[in-house]
């Protein structure tokens, strides 16, 4: 994809996001002035802090009910996933990129100098998006060397990997030219460039693939590097996927307190394949099969992009029994990459719901890695009979590696004007019944410490106006969503 000048010139203004930033600070002290943390929407927020988090301080940005001034007809629409922020270059405002799973569509949404939102489109549609869009990583070239927003498909093993420019025009949206075969075909949650202070001139590009294992796809979930030796270079690059030096292709073969050698083998011709065919090379390669591997990232700090984290979902057939040899409730795995070959590495299990059915991790889906934390985020519908919470967020701290609960849904299941209000689908009683989509350090952004915004998939409520919010005619899903701020983060 060709990035205008305009983009290539906002190194030092953008900030890449899907990935969360450097800093460790929890400072509640503005340094940028004009920005005013208020609730923006007429909904009120849809999370809460978890006890011995008190101090967050949460607020409503823009939910899909929400009319915003320069464009009244404009419909955020549901299942808001990856997403990233960064500074409008024609402006003293920012632009917030987002995904639309289910709508298979991207918005941008344009914030003013105190991060109000005040205007709202569509820069990718449900005819151009083609498929389902979960995670998502805006690269910049400060950050990554290239500018793209990369948004993965998720809709079986023939999606690929869309190289968006955030600042392309809404003429384009039904544009299906964006993709990216040499990414690999799959089902992807998301493709994360590591920093260029890791990647000594070279592109690394880390893909989960959200697929589970069925007699038609065995090679289940993968993780996927693509590697050019040209920065920012999409399309001429090597697909690699991850496999065990010992052989294990299972990965319960894997126990936490364990470090595995791994490396990453090549699936030649990747480019030219089918997902079909990918899959197969997947298995004669004998590369670890996870069970549905979703959101991946990094850590920050200067010199630790080679420290990835990332999760695998899990599945159950009936919702009581795991499939052999791959999780059900889900796990966190850290894979450390060699310095001196990054094709290399060690890979341990940091983090697991399996040994504490529905009172631990309840089917992680994202993650967000700071410099000393990872934020994991869950989505617990796959209504587990075990599960015996709702969807959390979990603080991992990196040095202990123990973690609690976070932050957590609001349902108010007892209170019948809230029912009345979400609860249009009747779903609402079922644990895990919302979901979490991407969280993001806006920190640098807007210049105020242990900022982060956190997106929401409010499934039970519903609504025939947030239907076609994009305009394509392509999906009639009638959900809404939420995005908040969320303040006194810890980095």
């Amino acid at each position: 994809m060709k990035i205008t000048k305009t983009l290539g010139m906002m190194a030092v203004a953008v900030l890449s996001l899907y990935s969360c930033n450097d800093d460790n600070g929890t400072a509640n002290q503005p340094v940028n002035e004009n920005i005013k943390f208020a609730d923006h929407s007429k909904e009120p927020a849809f999370v809460y802090a978890m006890p011995g988090f008190e101090d967050l301080s949460i607020n409503t940005l823009i939910s899909s009910s929400d009319v915003l001034s320069g464009t009244p007809n404009f419909v955020f629409a549901g299942q808001p996933d990856g997403m990233g922020i960064m500074k409008d270059p024609n402006s003293d405002g920012y632009l917030m990129i987002t995904n639309h799973e289910i709508t298979q569509s991207v918005s941008r949404v344009y914030l003013d100098k105190t991060f109000k939102p005040f205007k709202g489109e569509y820069i990718l549609n449900g005819i151009g998006g083609m498929t389902r869009l979960c995670s998502a990583t805006l690269a910049t070239p400060e950050k990554h060397g290239f500018s793209a927003f990369l948004t993965a498909g998720e809709s079986g093993e023939e999606s690929m990997v869309h190289a968006i420019n955030p600042l392309a025009p809404t003429s384009q949206a039904s544009d299906k030219s964006r993709v990216k075969p040499a990414l690999g075909k799959a089902s992807m949650e998301n493709a994360v460039p590591l920093p260029k202070d890791v990647s000594n001139g070279k592109t690394y590009i880390l893909i989960g693939e959200d697929q589970s294992y069925s007699t038609s796809h065995q090679s289940a979930g993968q993780l996927v590097m693509y590697v050019s030796n040209t920065p920012g270079d999409l399309d001429n690059g090597k697909l690699y996927a991850l496999k065990a030096k010992s052989g294990k292709i299972w990965e319960t073969e894997m126990t936490k307190g364990n470090s595995y050698d791994v490396e990453f083998v090549e699936i030649p011709n990747a480019k030219n394949l089918t997902g079909k065919e990918i899959n197969q090379k997947n298995i004669d390669n004998g590369v670890i099969r996870f069970s549905r591997v979703e959101d991946v990232d990094y850590r920050k700090g200067a010199g630790n992009g080679r420290e990835i984290y990332f999760v695998a979902t899990g599945e159950s057939s009936d919702g009581v029994n795991p499939k052999q040899g791959l999780t059900m409730w889900g796990r966190l795995y850290k894979l450390v990459l060699d310095k001196n070959n990054m094709l290399t590495g060690k890979l341990e299990v940091v983090a697991e719901g399996d040994s504490d059915p529905g009172k631990n991790l309840i089917n992680p889906d994202n993650v967000c890695v700071t410099e000393n934390y990872v934020y994991i985020q869950e989505d617990g519908d796959s209504y587990y009979k075990a599960a015996s919470h709702d969807s959390y967020i979990w603080q991992f701290n990196i040095g202990t590696k123990q973690y609690k609960p976070w932050l957590n849904m609001k349902h108010n299941r007892d209170n019948a004007a809230w029912q009345t209000a979400y609860n249009q689908s009747g779903a609402l009683n079922k644990f895990g019944s919302w979901e979490f989509g991407a969280m993001e350090d806006i920190s640098d952004i807007v210049g105020v410490p242990g900022t982060f915004m956190v997106n929401i998939h409010s499934h039970t409520w519903q609504d025939p106006k947030f239907a076609n919010a994009d305009g394509a005619g392509v999906n009639t899903n009638k959900e809404g969503g939420q995005v908040v701020i969320i303040r006194n983060v810890q980095r």
